[in-house]
């Protein structure tokens, strides 16, 4: 495992070891479109499992206590994006700021930011669904005893309303740094594989006046993070 991973890892365990059981512990990984956020929380999430897993020997299959949520189920459906006064370029501009739901977020994050109790229930999450290009309600589940979130999305450290309330209720606000033109090369085949795009060329038209451009955006406009990661070229993030 890469050493600032496994650094990362460790801060988290330790973190999660003095924190009271009726808290969670919730961090937020953004960066721009291509940089690896989803490749990140995934291995966090799976490796504090891991480790809780190890310390708890006595227990045959003791519950997993961590799970990664990706942003990409608060796209707003294509029916309300059509609904806006130029759905064009609505459409068009799909994965910009104001074509997510960020209050739909918010709500979310306040909701897991309350204390664990006996009464506590089980909460869902959006996904999305790249064949029908629409986000799916309630199909995360985040189980009611789950103790460490990580989010992950484009807007998590946004210095722009509902998105900085959201990143104030975090324990730790994570940045993911990629240069421009190695997430715009995973992009073009990231389009290409989802259907996106048909081809190459209308894939990288994508990438550069769209995803990049909110890229910008979300590094010109960032709140102060506890954690700048350096993007790197393994297997596991070339996926996400």
């Amino acid at each position: 495992m890469d050493q600032q991973v496994t650094r990362l890892v460790n801060k988290i365990w330790v973190k999660y070891c003095s924190t009271p059981d009726d808290a969670r512990i919730m961090v937020a990984i953004s960066g721009i479109p291509g940089s690896g956020k989803t490749g990140l929380a995934t291995m966090m999430a799976t490796r504090i499992n891991e480790i809780h897993a190890s310390e708890n020997i006595t227990s045959p299959s003791p519950r997993p206590i961590a799970i990664a949520i990706p942003m990409d189920g608060y796209h707003l459906t294509r029916a309300q994006l059509a609904a806006m006064p130029d759905p064009v370029y609505a459409a068009a501009r799909r994965g910009a700021a104001f074509t997510f739901d960020g209050e739909k977020f918010l709500s979310l994050v306040r909701d897991l930011r309350q204390p664990i109790h006996k009464q506590t229930v089980n909460l869902y999450a959006p996904s999305f669904d790249h064949a029908v290009k629409d986000p799916v309600d309630g199909d995360i589940v985040i189980p009611a005893d789950c103790r460490v979130v990580f989010f992950e999305g484009n807007y998590l450290s946004l210095n722009r309303e509902p998105w900085s309330t959201a990143a104030a209720l975090m324990d730790e606000l994570w940045f993911v740094d990629v240069d421009f033109e190695v997430a715009r090369k995973r992009l073009v085949l990231r389009h290409i594989k989802a259907g996106i795009a048909k081809d190459a060329e209308e894939a990288d038209k994508r990438a550069r006046e769209n995803d990049l451009v909110n890229g910008k955006e979300i590094v010109e406009e960032r709140l102060p993070v506890q954690e700048v990661v350096s993007s790197i070229f393994d297997p596991i993030w070339e996926k996400s």
